[in-house]
Formats: C-alpha cells, structure tokens, sequence
C-alpha cells in the first residue's frame, strides 16, 4: 500500500490508541495547508474540484478501506450527509466486536447501509442477538457476519428472532449450524420466504411433514428460488426423468444441483448407458466416479442377461 494511503487509513478512517484532534481541527488543519498526504493521494486530485474537502475525504476513506464509493453512495444516499465521524465511529464498534479491516470492504460493499446505522438502536442489539440467541462466543462474531453481513442490516425485533423462533418450531434446533453455516436463514422473511417456500413443496404432493423433514436436511432448500429452481428442475424430473417423490424425499439436495450443468448431463449419459443410477449417486459423484458406476452397472447388467 503507498505510504500515503497507509498513513490515511491510520490517521483518518480508524480507531487510534491516541487521542485524535476533532474532525473540525483537521478539516481546518488540512484546508489552511493544502500540501497535505491527503490532497497529494492520486484519488482527491482527480475527484471535481466543485466537490467538498469533507466529502473528498470521506470518498477517499471508504476507497481505502476497498469499498467501491460511487455504488455504495448509489445504494444508499443517507452516506452522502454522513460525517467522516459517524463512519468512524462504525469502523471503531465493528473493531471492538473483533472485525478486522481487511474484512470491511467486503462488508460494507455488502451492505453500505451498515455505515449509516445507529449504534445502539442498530448495531449492538444484533451481537446482543448473537450472544444470547444463538450463543455465539464474542470471539466467533467475526466469523459469523463475514459468513452473512446482512445480519447487521437486519432488525433483531422485526426479522432475526420471529425467524429464530420459526426455525426452532420446525425442528432447526441446532443452534451452531444456524450461527456458523445458515445464518442466511435468519435473515429470511418467515411471510414472504419460509412459509412460502415450504407451502410450495406441499403443493408438489409432499405431506407437510416430508416437506419440513426435506428442509432440515437440506436447509438450502429455504434459499432457492421458486419460479428459476423448484419449478423447472421439478418439472424436469418428473416428465424427463419419470422420477418419484419419494427419491426427491431421500434425496432433497437434487435442488441444489445446476439443471444445465449437473442433472440434466448425467441423466442423458445414465441414459445412454441404459443404466439406472440413483438419483444421489448420480449427482453427488465426480465425473469420474460417476463414470465408473456406469461401466459397474453396465457390467452387472451384462452379466445379469448372460447368466439367463
């Protein structure tokens, strides 16, 4: 990194273990005295001239800190009257709750309505709900919102615990799967994505109870899409493949393969062999393995017709 960047990610846009004069002091500062590292670094030369020493300098710290300005200022315009002290004081709270720098600018290019939300009424009561809900130790917060930033964006009253709660009454009792491998699942509306979702599979003909006992083996279920996934990859199985719901039972994972690159290639190979393959084995093999199943069962089959 430049020497003039590295000084600026220290003395502007991060916490310091010395006290730092007020922004006003080095606005003031750097205005009376215009050769400064900031009005040197390559990024606030070439921003308009028209444009605000403070607005160049907050442009310039969230380029630093390898968040792309102009998106994150499109996505949400509130950052366009925050202070440089405010997305300060946001870096130095996620620092305190071990996120460390390099992990910001995938965050807030995640979700950039993270650098003007309120601490206390925002922020703290998710790693409230981290802790107490799902009992996330404070070491582990950092990998839990680098696996899905969206949990600082989303309301612990209104969406993370009514999703909790709803998740735990169809049987998601495993707390540290949903913290460390699902968490996706929290931040899902349960009106407008779970219940949805799994009303879809009942009307597939699965009883409700095959239908919750398919998304607690395979949770990705909750994350497809209904009109680009279930529906063609179900259609797809039953007219091409003559399939039967209790293989998609057995098997919930199918949903998870790419119909292009996956199932429908297999299938048309399996068919060609004039094999029967179950549905597991034929996805969840490598090319390779799948290839040798098929020479197997050919072979069997050979063998088989022979013996008659």
């Amino acid at each position: 990194m430049p020497a003039a960047a590295a000084a600026l990610r220290s003395s502007m846009c991060f916490s310091s273990p010395k006290p730092a004069p007020s922004l006003e002091q080095q606005s003031n500062h750097l205005t009376a005295k215009p050769k400064t590292l900031l009005h040197k670094h390559p990024l606030y030369q070439s921003t308009h001239a028209n444009i605000s020493f403070q607005f160049k300098e907050k442009i310039l710290c969230l380029e630093i800190m390898g968040v792309d300005s102009g998106r994150a200022l499109a996505q949400n315009p509130s950052l366009h009257t925050a202070s440089l002290h405010s997305i300060h004081a946001i870096v130095t709270f996620l620092q305190s709750k071990g996120i460390h720098l390099k992990d910001l600018g995938r965050i807030f290019g995640m979700c950039p309505t993270i650098l003007t939300s309120d601490i206390k009424t925002d922020l703290n009561p998710v790693f409230n709900f981290l802790s107490y809900d799902l009992r996330v130790p404070d070491q582990n917060f950092r990998k839990v919102i680098n696996k899905c930033p969206r949990l600082l964006i989303s309301s612990v009253r209104d969406q993370l615990r009514p999703a909790l709660f709803y998740l735990q009454r169809l049987g998601f009792t495993d707390l540290h799967a949903l913290a460390y491998q699902d968490p996706i699942l929290l931040v899902s509306s349960v009106e407008k994505t779970l219940i949805p979702k799994l009303n879809f599979l009942v009307s597939l003909g699965f009883c409700r109870a095959d239908a919750v006992e398919m998304v607690l083996r395979c949770p990705g279920l909750f994350t497809f899409s209904i009109e680009n996934n279930f529906k063609p990859k179900f259609e797809y199985f039953m007219k091409e493949m003559e399939g039967k719901l209790e293989e998609l039972k057995e098997f919930p994972q199918y949903f998870a393969f790419s119909l292009e690159n996956r199932i429908k290639p297999r299938h048309i190979e399996a068919i060609e062999s004039g094999v029967k393959v179950p549905l597991s084995l034929m996805l969840k093999t490598t090319d390779e393995e799948f290839r040798e199943l098929l020479i197997r069962q050919d072979i069997r089959c050979y063998s088989s017709v022979a013996r008659k």
